[in-house]
């Protein structure tokens, strides 16, 4: 049993140094996946290993059983950690958006585009709602799915229609 603990202890401290001083296999993922060998998975798998283990031999399993429920243990919070790792990296930024952010974005038109005045549309960005100006070439109707092309002022882009080929 003291193994077992002693080997949940590093995954737990290895843990903490990952969340202290972060990745530390950040260089390492030109050879290996990090994502998948990162350093909090690593450190979840080996205390889930160590403690799993302990209280599977703390019950009277013989030691054959304590490693395989060890190690299911570790594969589960594994995962687990790898998950919520790509959870965390990936979440969006509060960041606030800009009519920069709207260029290369799909929209529609809101309000009608004359061909030698300003309408509006709505652009979706990074799962908000913009809401800007618009300038086009052709005049566009309310309803027209229509592509951000520029910027204009920090109120206004120009856009071009989206064209839909008919079989």
């Amino acid at each position: 049993m003291t193994v077992f603990v002693v080997i949940g202890v590093c995954g737990l401290v290895l843990l903490a140094v990952s969340l202290l001083l972060g990745d530390l296999l950040d260089g390492v993922g030109d050879v290996i996946p990090s994502d998948l060998f990162s350093t909090e998975v690593i450190g979840a798998f080996v205390a889930a290993l160590g403690f799993g283990g302990a209280i599977a031999d703390a019950a009277g399993a013989p030691a054959g059983v304590s490693w395989a429920v060890g190690v299911v243990a570790g594969v589960g919070f594994a995962w687990f950690a790898g998950w919520l790792t790509r959870l965390v990296r990936g979440g969006g930024s509060d960041g606030t958006l800009s009519t920069d952010d709207s260029v290369g974005h799909s929209g529609r038109v809101v309000s009608a585009i004359p061909a030698d005045g300003f309408g509006s549309v709505t652009v979706a960005v990074g799962g908000h709602t913009l809401r800007l100006n618009a300038r086009a070439d052709v005049p566009l109707e309310p309803g027209t799915e229509v592509h951000v092309t520029g910027v204009i002022s920090p109120t206004a882009v120009t856009v071009a229609p989206v064209w839909n080929e008919l079989p």
